[in-house]
């Protein structure tokens, strides 16, 4: 079985980039500099092998549009650059956590000394309650 996360590379030609001016703070720099980035990845038209696609779109992720378009919004540092990486980072990230495949449970039954330890501690609730009762009457 060869490895997952080997094969996966996120295209650039897939990803369309596109520069806007970030929020919040920042002084004039943030009013007159389009540093932000927002990164939109369709996850249907990817490259990526058909089960990490459904992996992706299976996440509850609020970035995740309801065509399948990943949007991601890069503004937390000063150049436009920088975002650009950082966007980019993040979305290597989410593919490589959907990359391998979750391990499918092997279902298995209580063990002996577990069904013990319950039947013991059903008696114990069982003798308190009575000898609750018997003081009540």
């Amino acid at each position: 079985m060869k490895p997952a996360t080997a094969s996966l590379e996120v295209l650039e030609t897939e990803v369309e980039t596109t520069a806007v001016r970030a929020q919040g703070a920042g002084g004039q720099n943030v009013n007159k500099v389009s540093s932000a980035i927002h990164l939109r990845f369709d996850i249907p038209a990817s490259s990526l092998p058909d089960d990490v696609k459904e992996r992706m779109l299976a996440l509850r992720d609020k970035r995740i549009t309801q065509d399948g378009v990943l949007v991601i919004k890069a503004q937390s540092h000063r150049t436009q650059d920088m975002n650009r990486l950082d966007a980019f980072a993040r979305l290597h990230a989410l593919v490589a956590s959907v990359a391998q495949a979750p391990r499918v449970r092997r279902q298995t039954r209580p063990g002996r000394a577990a069904r013990q330890r319950r039947m013991d501690d059903k008696a114990q609730r069982s003798e308190t309650k009575a000898t609750r009762a018997k003081l009540l009457t």
